[in-house]
């Protein structure tokens, strides 16, 4: 607290003051060295705060505390000697004296120092003319200290709590003036809908939160879940997104009260239908309390649909103490992926009225349900398997009708060799490859309920293929080859392949692109690395695919390394975002060179029984989409896989 009082010593407290109701601020500080040292300061700035001899105009604002729980500091707890209890004590006695008691529904939580200003209409003008000096000062840990008070019965507690690390910004109640914040806060926001279209709520909900200051930087899973307490009535779906804000906590309300409003939210039953439900469940390290505002909310522990999404915005390491403190707020020694635990944890994922899903072609697709299979049409001449094989469009239909006969849930067309070395064709030339057939593929009527994936790397091909009737994209490159295409998906609204590559095609079996020490752990590391990107330009977590790149800038033992370690690279992402580490595997060993060479098979279209036993394995490993030249045999394999995994997890449970 030494810097603290230093820094008050420089301004004169009453030049700090903020507007014309009654404030509560908390302040944060380095740990001092030892209790006494703590004490010192506390006597110090209590004498320092000039309190007047009554309490200033008792009867003009009403309290309306905004109430902050600076972040728990575990390793401090049996520092504090005991000596501090009874100081304190004593010190209370004084400042209970002064202290403006708090009169609408602001009682302190634990180890919140409180420091309450009050002042007369009178001296509002200049109350704000010293805020925007307060503003400037913030990022300097600046802040306000008028009198300073411990209720007797946080004496016990505040112990384990005084010391933390920085100093809070300025927060006034909801009716104030103002509510000044100068700095980043990370924040948590629920989202819920379910009347109109859902996704397409959530989509336009995002893109006001951007104009409002609310920076989206992390996306949960999409969740479609059973109503709550009110059942008569649709299915939701729920997420949640992380966010970076400079607005304070009650500002943050009332700019999401503003999105709900124009997205047709209406005063209705409590927990009935909404066209959009937007929760604040965390701001910042800390707690807030008010007549219209509660942070976090009392209810969220004990809803699976809140904390499923609140549990993929973080990552198994936690990795900063704003995140720590969540964790600390869910009052259990593992935090909130011990609460997510008690409360059923992933075994709720597709019961229990919550199924984790992905937004697809009007719809919302399971894919842990099964294992779907995507079946290749290459268009391209010079493919490694079938190059040639599809030159008009009447036999590139008469070869998607085929496959969707065997059991194809995807048809995933390609105009551009992906095969090593080859070279680079341009966007025209793809176009005039691709756009034929895709038109006449959309108009089978053999395709109801089948999904058009389209193979490129190309932003503008991307662009086009959906506008003519696509439903996802799948890009070898993971945005590497085309700086323009996260942001055009993102716009696009579709599922997006990212595949992990180094290099290109030309030069991705390169030696320096071949070298791994554990290629489970850096493709891991590097696709995630994409992946953060595409979500930072706006593609949301939930229509994402990952595809670890078998074939790719790999050697052969990195293939089967990756088929067999697909539980590896999820558990390697977890530690930095569950939400990612959920997202569908894809994988393609198919009519590969390195089963050729492990099976001594060097023309391709023999490779497919040992393409057969590839995907067996990554299924078990838990891929959820193969992509496959062979559909009916490989349909076969992936149904036999379906039905073992299920078997094992009835055993599973049943033995819970």
């Amino acid at each position: 607290m030494a810097s603290f009082c230093s820094t008050l010593g420089h301004r004169r407290q009453s030049d700090l003051l903020s507007s014309s109701s009654c404030s509560s601020v908390t302040f944060v500080q380095p740990p001092p060295a030892t209790a006494a040292d703590e004490i010192a300061n506390l006597e110090a700035t209590v004498a320092a705060s000039h309190l007047p001899s009554p309490p200033l105009h008792s009867n003009l604002a009403t309290s309306f505390p905004s109430i902050a729980q600076p972040p728990l500091i575990m390793d401090y707890r049996n520092k504090v000697e005991s000596e501090l209890t009874d100081i304190c004590t004593d010190i209370m006695v004084f400042i209970d004296e002064y202290l403006i008691p708090s009169c609408s529904g602001g009682v302190p939580r634990r180890g919140t120092i409180m420091a309450e200003i009050k002042y007369g209409d009178k001296r509002k003008e200049a109350a704000d003319q010293s805020l925007k000096a307060y503003q400037t000062e913030a990022s300097a840990q600046m802040g306000i200290l008028k009198c300073l008070g411990l209720p007797r019965h946080q004496v016990f507690t505040a112990k384990k709590y005084l010391n933390v690390s920085s100093f809070s910004c300025l927060h006034t109640a909801q009716n104030s003036s103002v509510e000044a914040h100068s700095q980043d806060e990370d924040v948590v926001i629920a989202l819920g809908s379910n009347v109109g279209n859902r996704v397409h709520n959530f989509k336009e909900a995002l893109k006001m939160m951007k104009k409002s200051g609310i920076q989206v930087t992390r996306h949960a899973c999409l969740y479609e879940t059973a109503p709550a307490y009110i059942t008569d009535q649709p299915c939701f779906i729920n997420s949640a997104v992380r966010a970076v804000t400079k607005l304070g906590p009650h500002e943050l309300l009332a700019a999401l009260k503003r999105i709900e409003k124009n997205l047709g939210r209406t005063d209705g039953i409590r927990y009935g239908p909404r066209p959009i439900d937007l929760d604040i469940l965390f701001y910042g390290k800390y707690k807030v309390r008010s007549d219209i505002l509660n942070i976090p909310h009392e209810r969220i522990w004990e809803r699976p649909f809140v904390i499923a999404p609140l549990v993929d915005l973080l990552g198994s390491a936690i990795d900063n103490d704003t995140v720590a403190s969540w964790h600390s707020f869910s009052s259990h020694s593992g935090g909130l992926f011990e609460l997510w635990e008690k409360l059923g944890g992933e075994s709720l994922i597709g019961q229990e009225g919550i199924c984790r899903v992905m937004p697809v072609a009007n719809g919302l697709l399971d894919w842990s349900l099964r294992t779907s299979v995507m079946g290749i049409l290459n268009l391209t001449p010079d493919s490694f398997s079938d190059g040639g094989n599809f030159p008009s469009v009447e036999s590139a239909v008469s070869q998607v009708r085929l496959m969707i006969s065997e059991g194809a849930d995807i048809i995933d067309i390609g105009a551009q060799s992906m095969r090593p070395k080859a070279s680079r064709i341009s966007v025209e030339e793809e176009l005039s490859r691709l756009i034929p057939v895709l038109e006449a593929v959309k108009s089978m009527p053999e395709l109801e309920g089948k999904l058009i994936s389209v193979d490129t790397f190309y932003s503008d091909v991307a662009s086009e293929a959906v506008s003519r009737g696509a439903h996802l994209i799948n890009d070898v490159s993971a945005g590497q080859l085309d700086p323009n295409m996260f942001k055009v998906i993102a716009d696009l609204d579709v599922p997006y392949v990212a595949m992990h590559m180094r290099g290109d095609p030309c030069t991705m079996q390169s030696s320096e692109n071949l070298k791994y020490d554990d290629v489970c752990k850096e493709v891991s590391s590097e696709l995630y690395s994409r992946v953060r990107q595409a979500e930072l330009s706006g593609i949301p977590a939930w229509r994402i695919i990952i595809d670890p790149g078998i074939g790719f800038s790999k050697k052969p033992e990195d293939n089967l390394d990756i088929l067999t370690g697909l539980p590896a690279i999820r558990a390697e992402i977890a530690k930095s975002s569950f939400a990612i580490s959920r997202a569908p595997i894809l994988i393609g060993p198919s009519r590969k060179r390195f089963l050729g060479d492990i099976c001594s098979r060097p023309s391709a279209v023999e490779r497919d029984p040992v393409t057969i036993a590839s995907i067996t394995a990554g299924v078990l490993a838990g891929a959820n989409i193969v992509r496959v030249h062979n559909v009916k045999d490989n349909c076969d394999a992936v149904k036999l896989c379906d039905a073992i995994l299920k078997r094992k997890r009835s055993a599973m449970e049943s033995r819970q």
